[in-house]
C-alpha cells in the first residue's frame, strides 16, 4: 500500500512494515511483563507483610531493579505499538485509530508514573519496610486503575477490526471480550475493596491473537486485501 505523500512522515511507513513492528513489540512485551509482574512482584512483595517484603527485597535488590527496569521498558514499548497500531488501523477509520492510540499512550504515562513508586520504594526502603510499603501498594493501585484506559482502547480496536474489512471479525470480538475484562476488573477493585476476581486473566487471549496475527499480516503483507485499496 502507498503512503499518502501529504501525510506526516512518521505515517509514512507501509501497513505491513507497521504490522510487524506492533506485533513484534507486543511479543517482546508478553515476554519481558511476566517476568516481573508474574515471577519476581509476587516473589517478593507481600503486601500484608511490610517487614518480610523488606527483606525479600533486601536480600533480592538485583532482582527487584531488573524487574522495575523491565516494567519501564514495556511502558516505552507501549508508545511503539501505540504507533504500529495506529498505522495498521489508520484505513478503517483514521480519527477512531488515532483515538486508541492516544489511549494506550496515555496508558502509558500513566504505567510510568505507577512505575516511580517502585523507584521512591527503593529509595526509602528500610527494615521494617513501613514507607516502604506504601509506595508499592501506590504503585500497584495506579497501574491496575490505568488498565481500566487499556481496557477502552482494546474496545476501539475491537471496533475497528469489526468494521476494517481487512482484520478477522473473530479478533475484533475476542479483543472486545479483553478489554470488557480489563475494565471490569477496574472498576470492580475500585467500587469494592472485597473484589478477588480477575476475569481479565481469560479474556486476555485477544491480546495473544493479535500478537500473531500483526506478525503473520506483516509477513504476508497487505496487497490483496481491503486496506491495500
Amino acid at each position: 500500500m502507498n503512503t499518502n505523500e501529504n501525510a506526516p512522515r512518521f505515517t509514512k511507513v507501509s501497513l505491513r512494515t507497521a504490522a510487524i513492528i506492533a506485533g513484534a513489540g507486543l511479543l517482546l512485551m508478553a515476554i519481558l511483563s511476566p517476568i516481573a509482574l508474574l515471577n519476581t512482584f509476587p516473589s517478593l512483595v507481600k503486601f500484608d507483610d511490610a517487614a518480610l517484603t523488606a527483606q525479600n527485597i533486601l536480600n533480592s535488590m538485583g532482582a527487584f531493579r531488573t524487574a522495575v527496569l523491565l516494567l519501564f521498558a514495556v511502558a516505552l514499548l507501549d508508545v511503539v505499538v501505540a504507533w504500529g497500531l495506529y498505522i495498521v488501523f489508520m484505513p478503517a477509520n483514521k480519527n477512531l485509530s488515532a483515538l486508541a492510540a492516544w489511549l494506550r499512550v496515555i496508558y502509558a504515562g500513566i504505567f510510568i508514573f505507577a512505575i516511580s513508586k517502585l523507584f521512591a520504594a527503593m529509595q526509602v526502603l528500610t527494615t521494617d519496610g513501613v514507607q516502604a510499603m506504601s509506595f508499592l501498594k501506590a504503585f500497584q493501585s495506579i497501574f491496575d486503575k490505568g488498565l481500566i484506559l487499556f481496557g477502552f482502547h482494546l474496545l476501539v480496536l475491537g471496533y475497528l477490526a469489526f468494521k476494517s474489512g481487512y482484520v478477522p471479525k473473530w479478533l475484533g470480538g475476542f479483543l472486545v471480550l479483553a478489554g470488557l475484562g480489563y475494565i471490569v476488573d477496574g472498576f470492580g477493585e475500585i467500587l469494592s475493596p472485597a473484589y478477588n476476581l480477575s476475569i481479565s486473566q481469560f479474556t486476555f487471549i485477544g491480546e495473544v491473537f493479535l500478537i500473531f496475527w500483526l506478525l503473520w499480516r506483516g509477513i504476508k503483507g497487505f496487497e490483496n486485501s481491503p486496506a491495500s485499496k
